[in-house]
């Protein structure tokens, strides 16, 4: 499988993530102590317990998507190792961060890292289980699950503009469709009636491999697309 990898988008957000967490710590901080020294400066403790707080949120958001090890790219590198050259994947170089083209066609892949139990009862996603830790990290440390299948459309619709940007116009646009991958090795997902495919990062080859044999991607229509899309720069 080739790769294409947007290192520096990672290294600067990871920075960020990382900057903003220690700062956020600095502040609070700073804010606890004007509390307890300075009564008469309370509300600037309250701003600066505010700000902090704030502070935190980005480093989380940050930190969850590029300061992890391994990064959420990095766990659907893996999980598709020894997918045949014939594949593309690009990590954050496209308007979606991560797109897969090969002989299974065109697909954005939504990584999602919470554990615990995933359900999706036919009109909400749910996420329960996985400890105290989980509970808490799904209130203040940007955890939480939200719309997956509204978040797969957008991505979709996306991708479907950027190609039709990109390709000649007498070029037919190939189906684009999302996955949902979820990456924890923990994770239980309830997912039957779900409207877009989920499922682990560790059955996402397999998956891939059956859409590959059932919607094979035209050769020629593969062809276009890596001629128009970023070269890869190394393979896995």
């Amino acid at each position: 499988m080739k790769l294409v990898v947007n290192q520096k988008l990672i290294q600067r957000n990871a920075k960020i993530g990382k900057y903003a967490t220690l700062a956020a710590l600095v502040v609070l901080l700073a804010g606890f102590v004007v509390t307890l020294q300075r009564s008469d400066l309370f509300n600037l403790a309250l701003f600066a317990l505010f700000l902090g707080f704030v502070l935190s949120q980005i480093g989380a958001y940050f930190t969850n998507r590029w300061g992890r090890s391994p990064r959420l790219d990095e766990i659907l590198t893996r999980s598709m190792k020894g997918l045949g050259r014939e594949y593309t994947l690009y990590h954050y170089v496209t308007p979606t961060p991560h797109l897969l083209v090969g002989p299974a066609g065109v697909w954005t892949l939504l990584p999602y890292y919470q554990g615990g139990k995933i359900i999706f009862d036919g009109k909400r996603w749910k996420a329960k289980g996985g400890g105290f830790v989980r509970a808490y990290l799904r209130v203040f440390g940007q955890e939480s699950l939200g719309r997956p299948d509204r978040d797969a459309q957008l991505e979709v619709q996306t991708v479907e503009r950027y190609l039709k940007r990109l390709l000649p116009e007498a070029t037919s646009l190939p189906p684009v469709r999302a996955v949902l991958v979820f990456t924890d090795p923990s994770v239980e997902l309830h997912v039957e009636n779900s409207p877009v495919p989920a499922i682990t990062s560790k059955a996402l080859k397999d998956f891939l491999k059956a859409q590959a044999a059932q919607q094979p991607l035209p050769a020629s229509v593969l062809a276009t697309l890596r001629q128009a899309l970023p070269q890869p720069e190394r393979e896995d």
